[in-house]
C-alpha cells in the first residue's frame, strides 16, 4: 500500500503533485497541505493532538469526512511518529512524505533520524523537498534514480559507518566501499546518465536526489 503522509512543515517552493496514493494520512497541521495541488483534496486520516488546526478547521475536515485521531498533548510521539505508526498498522508498504522539513530545527532534524528507526524497515521511505528527493536506503537493499545528466546525488551515512557501497551510472562510482560515519564523502557526486543505482551492504544512508 503506497501512503501519502503530510507533515506540519511549511511546503516550499517548487513541490511537485502528490503522487497517485491509496490513502492519504495528515499529520495535525498538515492537514493543509491536501489542498497544495489546487484539487481540494482532504486527507483520509488526520492524526495527533491536533493543536496546530482552530476548531473550525477540525469541525470542517469532520464533516468534510476525514477520520480524525485525537491524541493528548502530553505524550511521548510526536504528531509524525503517530501518522507514520498508523501507516504501518495499515500495511503501508511505500509512504511518500511532503512537510517533513522547514520551520524549527529541532524537529527537522528530529524528524529525519526518526525514519532510520529499525520499525520502519520494510518501508520505502520517500521524501519530497522541493527540487529534491530524498530517500532512505538500508543494509541489503538497491535503490534506483532516474534522472539528467549532472543533477546532484548525495549519500550520508546516518547510523554508522555504510559499508558495501556501490555506485553504477554516477560520475564517481564506488565499488563496495566504505562511507564513514560523521564525514562528507558521499556528498555532491552527480548523475552521469539518466538512470543510476546505488547498493548498499550494510548500515543506513540517506540518498538526496536534486532532480528538479
Amino acid at each position: 500500500m503506497h501512503i501519502l503522509l503530510l507533515a506540519n512543515a511549511p511546503l516550499p517552493p517548487r513541490s511537485p503533485p502528490f503522487p497517485p496514493h491509496d490513502l492519504m494520512i495528515a499529520a495535525d497541521g498538515g492537514a493543509r497541505h491536501a489542498w497544495q495541488d489546487g484539487k481540494g483534496k482532504i486527507p483520509d486520516v488526520i492524526i495527533g493532538d491536533l493543536d496546530s488546526l482552530t476548531p473550525d478547521e477540525i469541525a470542517g475536515y469532520d464533516r468534510a469526512g476525514a477520520s480524525l485521531y485525537r491524541h493528548p498533548p502530553a505524550k511521548d510521539e510526536t504528531d509524525l511518529e503517530l501518522a507514520l505508526d498508523f501507516a504501518l498498522q495499515h500495511h503501508a508498504t511505500e509512504i511518500t512524505l511532503y512537510g517533513l522539513f522547514g520551520g524549527r530545527w529541532d524537529m527537522t532534524f528530529a524528524n529525519l533520524l526518526l525514519l532510520a528507526a529499525p520499525k520502519y524497515a520494510g518501508v520505502r521511505l520517500h521524501i519530497v523537498e522541493g527540487d529534491t528527493d530524498l530517500y532512505l536506503l538500508r543494509g541489503g537493499e538497491t535503490l534506483t534514480l532516474h534522472g539528467s545528466p549532472g543533477q546532484t546525488v548525495s549519500a550520508i551515512p546516518l547510523h554508522g559507518d555504510a559499508t558495501g557501497v556501490t555506485y553504477t551510472g554516477l560520475t564517481w562510482p564506488l565499488q563496495n566501499a566504505t562511507l564513514p560515519f560523521a564525514t562528507p564523502r558521499g556528498v555532491s557526486n552527480t548523475m552521469a546518465a539518466e538512470m543510476a543505482t546505488i547498493t548498499l551492504t550494510e548500515g543506513i544512508l540517506l540518498i538526496t536526489h536534486r532532480s528538479r
